[in-house]
């Protein structure tokens, strides 16, 4: 199979998975659009209709402002006006579309992987492994999520799929010890990534929090620039619900990056457009499914295009 034929095979698949939030703003947009005047009360519903998309305030404000500016120069119907919403959320998305990226002078370098129950970290960590087991690097999952049985043998599979080192401890262990454990493993065998899985937790849960935050007191004893990234996992089912989650997160495990999974299940996708306008994190992976193949890596503007319902350009 081609590149082309592969980028355009995700494309069709980012339109799928947002398609409930595209023909929510599509049927909008027409509704408002079809109108003989595009006047200010008809850019204050244009504006209402972003929001309940959860673009936030911020972004929908600037949308509609730049919807009426153009109209001064063309006519306007619904299909120009999602163009500009495209354009103009792609304005928003281009500087955090970037690729994970862990420092090679570190070794092993360590991505710890957060987020809530359900979110999708497992897949993400078995995204993550099967990208760098084909770049070559010799890798090690850590499975730190000591609650759940399920999840520890979850991982092991995408461990073995990518032909990792795993590291497990009986249910119940603590898991900044099996953390400990894993770096020195990772240190010994010389290996290039230390992924940690973390057990799925609350972020107003205080005594989960306390042991993530301990997990990642242990790492910088170990590596004072550790953990060099870390990834939270947001639903993007959980719509608002993200923004509240990336603060505490920030707070307690240093944030550096999102990957935001589940964006077919919602009609509020644009919370993503939220998440970046207000922190401004560099966003690694989207996901529209469950499987390892409905994650890729985040771009800007085929993202944009398929919110509106567009076709790819070019």
């Amino acid at each position: 199979m081609s590149d082309i034929e592969t980028e355009d095979g995700w494309f069709s698949r980012l339109k799928r998975g947002l398609s409930k939030t595209s023909q929510s703003l599509t049927r909008g947009i027409t509704e408002l659009f079809t109108k003989e005047k595009l006047d200010a009360s008809t850019l204050e519903n244009l504006e209402d209709l972003l929001i309940q998309a959860d673009l936030g305030v911020g972004a929908a404000s600037r949308i509609s402002d730049a919807v009426g500016r153009a109209r001064h120069d063309r006519a306007l119907d619904g299909e120009g006006v999602r163009a500009i919403v495209a354009t103009e959320v792609a304005r928003v998305l281009a500087p955090v579309a970037r690729p994970l990226d862990p420092p090679e002078s570190a070794r092993p370098a360590v991505v710890l992987v957060v987020g809530v129950n359900g979110s999708g970290k497992t897949t993400t960590i078995g995204k993550i492994a099967e990208s760098f087991r084909t770049a070559g690097l010799k890798i090690v999952i850590a499975a730190g999520d000591t609650f759940r049985a399920a999840a520890v043998e979850q991982l092991a599979v995408w461990a073995k799929r990518a032909d990792a080192i795993f590291v497990s401890k009986e249910t119940g262990a603590d898991a900044a010890s099996l953390v400990y454990e894993a770096w020195q493993r990772a240190k010994a065998e010389d290996a290039d990534l230390l992924i940690i899985d973390t057990a799925g937790r609350l972020q107003n849960k205080a005594g989960l929090m306390a042991e993530l935050e301990k997990i990642v007191r242990v790492l910088k004893k170990l590596d004072p620039e550790a953990p060099h990234d870390s990834l939270l996992v947001l639903d993007a089912t959980t719509g608002q619900n993200a923004l509240g989650q990336v603060e505490a997160f920030g707070k307690v495990a240093g944030v550096t990056g999102l990957v935001m999974t589940k964006l077919d299940g919602t009609a509020r996708g644009g919370i993503l457009v939220a998440v970046a306008d207000r922190f401004r994190l560099p966003v690694h992976f989207i996901g529209v499914g469950e499987g390892v193949d409905d994650l890729e890596p985040f771009d800007a503007d085929e993202f944009s295009r398929a919110l509106v319902g567009l076709p790819r350009e070019g």
